[in-house]
C-alpha cells in the first residue's frame, strides 16, 4: 500500500467508505465487521462514514457505531492507533429512504457531539460538513466547524459536495485545519475537475466518492449479465492485459490524476475490499493512462 497526507497524517493511498456496511442492502453483521478487518489487514487506515450512513427509519449513527465495533474488536488482531476514522454532518434520512440536509449551526455541534460518543473517542479525527444547505448561509456553517474545532470537538475539518468558491471560503474561515474534500468523482462522473485542481493547488486531499462510477461489475462478483459499456472499455482493456479486475485499474487510475487524491470506494464484502485496497499498489504507465484519459 502507498501512503498519502491527509492534513498531516499519512494514511494509506485507498480508503473504505463504510456507508454500504450500514444502509438499506447492507451485510450482516459478522460480514460486515469481516470486511472492516480485511480493511485493515490489507493497510487501509483511513475509515469514511457518517451519522446519517443508516436504514430508512433508523437511528442516526449506524454506520459510526458499526465502525467503532470493528475497531474494538479488531485489537487483538493488529494495532488500530494509526488508523483514522471520518465521520459527516449535515445530512439525514427519511423513512421512506430519502435524504435530507441540515446545515444549522446547532444542530452541526449536537451532531458531532453525538457522534463522538459513538465512535467512543474524545475528539473525531476528521469531521466533514456533509453537504451545504441551500437555507443556511455556508459561512455559518463553517463557522460551527471552527467551533468543534476550537473546543477539540473534531481534530481536523473537512467538506463535501462542494464547488470552488466553497472551497476557498471554507480554507479562509478554517485555515490549515481544513484539510479535505469529498466530491463525486469517477470514470463516469469528472465534473470535479476544477474543484480537484483547487485541492492540488492548496495542499488539500481530495476524496472521490463513489469512485467506481461507470465500472461494470468484476469477475469478483461471479457471472455478470451486465454488458461491458463501451464507453469505459479502456478500463476494462487495460484490466485484462493486467490480469486484475477493471475496478483496480479505475481506483490506480483516480491515484495517478493528483497526488492529494485518496479514493474511499465502499465496499461489503471482505474479498472486494482485498481487490480495492490492491490498487494502492498498482501503478499504471503513461500508455495506460493516455488510453484511459480518453475516455
Amino acid at each position: 500500500m502507498r501512503y498519502r497526507m491527509l492534513g498531516d497524517v499519512r494514511v494509506g493511498a485507498i480508503g473504505l467508505g463504510a456507508m454500504p456496511l450500514s444502509i438499506e442492502g447492507r451485510p450482516d453483521e459478522a460480514r460486515a465487521l469481516a470486511t472492516v478487518h480485511a480493511a485493515l489487514d490489507a493497510g487501509v487506515t483511513l475509515l469514511d462514514t457518517a451519522d446519517s450512513y443508516h436504514p430508512p427509519g433508523g437511528e442516526p449513527g449506524a454506520g459510526e457505531l458499526l465502525v467503532a465495533r470493528a475497531l474494538a474488536t479488531y485489537g487483538g488482531r493488529g494495532r488500530t492507533e494509526g488508523v483514522l476514522v471520518a465521520t459527516k454532518g449535515g445530512r439525514g434520512r427519511t423513512a421512506d429512504g430519502g435524504w435530507t440536509v441540515d446545515g444549522r449551526p446547532e444542530h452541526l455541534r449536537r451532531a458531532a457531539e453525538a457522534s463522538a460518543r459513538r465512535l467512543g473517542v474524545e475528539a473525531i479525527g476528521l469531521y466533514q460538513l456533509h453537504k451545504p444547505d441551500p437555507a443556511v448561509p455556508y459561512a455559518e456553517s463553517l463557522g460551527a466547524i471552527r467551533e468543534l474545532l476550537d473546543a477539540g470537538t473534531i481534530w481536523l475539518a473537512g467538506i463535501s459536495n462542494v464547488d470552488v468558491e466553497q472551497i476557498r471560503l471554507a480554507r479562509e474561515m478554517l485555515g490549515e485545519r481544513l484539510v479535505s474534500v469529498q466530491n463525486r468523482y469517477s470514470p463516469a462522473v469528472r465534473t470535479s475537475e476544477a474543484e480537484l485542481r483547487l485541492c492540488a493547488e492548496l495542499g488539500l486531499a481530495f476524496l472521490p466518492w463513489s469512485p467506481l462510477g461507470g465500472i461494470s461489475r468484476s469477475s469478483l462478483d461471479g457471472a455478470s449479465d451486465l454488458a461491458e459499456d463501451p464507453e469505459f472499455g479502456g478500463f476494462h482493456r487495460v484490466a485484462r492485459a493486467r490480469g486484475v479486475s477493471p475496478q483496480r485499474v479505475a481506483l490506480a487510475w483516480l491515484l495517478a490524476r493528483s497526488e492529494t487524491v485518496l479514493p474511499i470506494p465502499g465496499a461489503s464484502r471482505p474479498e472486494t475490499v482485498r481487490d480495492s485496497a490492491a490498487a494502492g499498489e498498482l501503478v499504471l504507465d503513461a500508455r495506460e493512462l493516455a488510453e484511459l484519459d480518453v475516455q
